[in-house]
């Protein structure tokens, strides 16, 4: 039984810093590409970013740009989101992704494994 779990999820001050992580268990996704997405009250589900296999490929949507990072660690199946300065409008819960594919288009589409979600609330 594939499972992504998030955890790092939490309240903090406009400003701060938090690190999101996804376990991922019942397969390798080592050779998958991967991705955070998030849905904020009211809203829908909206990309946040997204890494290929090797890590060598990065791309974020321009509400996160030069605040987030994604990186991953294939020997531990795991993918991580750097957060910082820190925004109200970040609140949200947050959803790791692991595409079908390893293609950023694929992260995109919103398609493949999900986890349950690490609520994130900032501060103001």
């Amino acid at each position: 039984q594939v499972q992504l779990v998030e955890s790092g999820g939490g309240l903090v001050q406009a400003g701060g810093s938090l690190r999101l992580s996804c376990a991922a268990s019942g397969r390798t996704f080592s050779n998958n590409a991967m991705g955070w997405f998030r849905q904020a009250p009211g809203k829908g589900r909206e990309f946040v970013a997204a890494i290929t296999w090797r890590g060598i490929t990065t791309n974020y949507a321009d509400s996160v740009k030069g605040r987030f990072t994604i990186s991953r660690d294939n020997a531990k199946n795991a993918v991580y989101l750097q957060m910082n300065s820190l925004k109200p409008e970040d609140t949200a819960v947050y959803y790791c992704n692991a595409a079908t594919s390893n293609s950023i288009p694929a992260v995109r589409a919103a398609s493949g494994y999900w986890g349950q979600g690490t609520q994130v609330t900032v501060s103001s």
